[in-house]
């Protein structure tokens, strides 16, 4: 298995020709005279394929960068030629590659930002230690420039309290000060940002946004949501130059995309980012997973004038869903819309609406007569009702079959809303690791709320075709921290909530990898370890059927493969 990857037209693999199981080396797409110069054999592995006909095998053949034949140990090795390269898998485990199906992907503010959180892993940090990361770089900052933290998590923090404003002027009182929660919803800000920005204790909240207040009813620093516009265009940011902006993204992403492998991760569907930049880390090799790109701004804009629809490109970068088009707050940071009161929550609060019910029909219509799958970011139950109504209403006006409108995170439900997505095709890509991650936060809700949250069981059950997103940065991508807490739906600080959900080890691996597939149109080319499909898989050292089931996080990645070619390996 060789490092450097193979590049190849996408090719659309519809129905495959591939019969039921048989006893002999289940082959699809290369003709059996042709599969015994296999590129590579794997054997002796204990083999979950996530493909009903032949759920289980030993071994599999790969050749010019697809799976052509799934089988036992002794059929497979007899494809073997002169120059196949060999694997013996020594009874480890594997699976097609995992497939994160909502990440943004931020690269360059891992390598770049100032990280006052753990991205990866739970950990909880002090209030101290990020004032005095902060404090350093406000050092070598010039007055006046924005100092800004990230992957803060409010309940990973030894301190037992909130991050406020009077922590953050401990920094500077030159210089506007941020810290940005991992969610993306919310920002605490220092004295000096809020004074530039002339928010002052009597400010009233806009549309979609808070400005928060102490016990005292004064500002305490914490912005939610839109009201964070009104801080956008005050101090300074460093300047780049357009090369230099271009550099930073390519590192960012050749710098993510070695994290993504590492953990297992063969296709990720990237938020928008520079889409240059993508294809220039790509053209010098080092482009290690396959990208569904998700496109927003002026990449949207071009696909819709230039008449460019879901699906065009190829198996490495494709055009995919649009980037999620925000509709309510954050289920991490307690802004998402809610039906009824959060609970405890005075004066009553019912999260943040982002978007009105006219705005979001128009822009749902428009993308969806352009040919290209609509994605909406929508937690809570209110969020959700709206984007159903404004897909409806789209497909009422201009049918479009099998459109598979989407909606990331789609985290509280209820039977009328599974009803609804059912009927419509819709696709949910909920969160992942956060039934293992942010267990600390069910609190806020409720287990009568949690009960209904990254409902996994109840879509399975339904019929719907659910797919895993980590969120990333507001989630860790870890797909086995992912898939624990979808089997045990118990959190790090080994918390219970909503036991009703829970699935089971095959359910979860199938949403981290066919359903996935799914989720993008791609389930003919990726997604099982299948003759004719892309020979995309991981190799653990362990089997997350039989280990215990608090210990499925950590099973080791042995090696992850790409296109039969190896991008990680332990």
């Amino acid at each position: 298995m060789n490092h450097r990857q193979s590049r190849r037209e996408f090719i659309s693999l519809t129905g495959a020709g591939i019969a039921g199981a048989v006893s002999a080396p289940w082959q699809g797409a290369v003709p059996a005279s042709q599969a015994r110069d296999a590129d590579l054999v794997v054997f002796n592995a204990k083999v979950y394929t996530m493909d009903s006909r032949v759920p289980k095998a030993e071994a599999f053949a790969v050749k010019t960068g697809r799976f052509i034949a799934v089988g036992s140990t002794g059929d497979i090795k007899a494809l073997a030629g002169k120059a196949t390269q060999t694997f013996d898998a020594k009874q480890m485990t594997l699976v097609p590659g995992f497939i994160d199906c909502h990440n943004h992907a931020p690269g360059n503010v891992l390598l770049y930002e100032v990280i006052v959180g753990n991205p990866y892993v739970v950990e909880s940090v002090t209030i101290a230690s990020i004032v005095e990361k902060l404090r350093a770089k406000a050092l070598e900052t010039p007055p006046g420039t924005w100092v800004d933290g990230y992957f803060f998590d409010d309940t990973k923090v030894k301190d037992n309290r909130q991050l406020n404003i009077h922590d953050l002027d401990q920094v500077s009182k030159d210089h506007p000060v941020v810290v940005h929660h991992r969610g993306g919803h919310t920002s605490y800000y220092n004295s000096k940002a809020l004074e530039m920005a002339g928010i002052k204790k009597n400010i009233p909240n806009p549309p979609g946004g808070t400005f928060d207040r102490d016990a005292n009813g004064e500002l305490n620093g914490r912005v939610t949501d839109r009201a964070r516009n009104a801080l956008n265009n005050v101090g300074k940011r460093p300047a780049f130059t357009a090369e230099q902006t271009l550099q930073r993204d390519r590192d960012g992403l050749a710098y993510i995309s070695k994290q993504f492998v590492r953990y297992g991760l063969t296709s990720v569907h990237h938020e928008g980012g520079n889409l240059l930049a993508l294809q220039q880390v790509r053209a010098r090799g080092d482009l290690l997973h396959r990208v569904s790109y998700e496109a927003t701004g002026n990449v949207l804009e071009s696909m819709i004038a230039g008449g460019i629809t879901t699906g065009f490109g190829d198996e490495w970068i494709r055009f995919g869903a649009t980037s999620e088009h925000t509709v309510d707050g954050s289920f991490s940071e307690r802004t998402m819309a809610l039906s009824k009161p959060y609970p405890g929550v005075t004066p009553p609060y019912q999260g943040n609406v982002t978007e009105t019910q006219d705005d979001l029909n128009a822009w749902i219509e428009r993308v969806h007569r352009a040919g290209i799958q609509v994605n909406c970011h929508a937690n809570g139950d209110v969020a959700i009702d709206m984007v159903l109504t404004a897909v409806e209403r789209a497909q009422k006006l201009f049918p479009r079959a099998d459109a598979r409108a989407k909606i990331t995170h789609c985290t509280l439900i209820n039977d009328d809303l599974v009803r609804r997505i059912k009927a419509a095709g819709v696709v949910p890509a909920m969160f992942t690791s956060y039934t293992y991650y942010n267990s600390d936060k069910f609190h806020f809700y409720g287990e009568d709320l949690i009960k209904r949250s990254m409902a996994y069981r109840t879509f399975l059950d339904a019929g719907i075709v659910a797919a895993a997103g980590s969120d990333f940065s507001p989630g860790p991508f870890d797909v086995r921290m992912a898939i624990q807490g979808m089997v045990t739906r118990t959190g790090w600080n080994g918390e219970t909530w909503g036991a009703n959900q829970r699935i089971s080890v095959d359910e979860a691996l199938q949403i981290s990898t066919l359903n996935g597939a799914y989720n993008s149109h791609e389930e003919a080319i990726k997604g099982s370890i299948t003759p004719g499909k892309l020979a995309d898989f991981v190799v653990l050292s362990d089997d997350p059927h039989t280990v215990d089931k608090e210990k499925i996080k950590d099973i080791e990645i042995v090696r992850t493969v790409v296109g039969g070619s190896t991008v990680y390996q332990a």
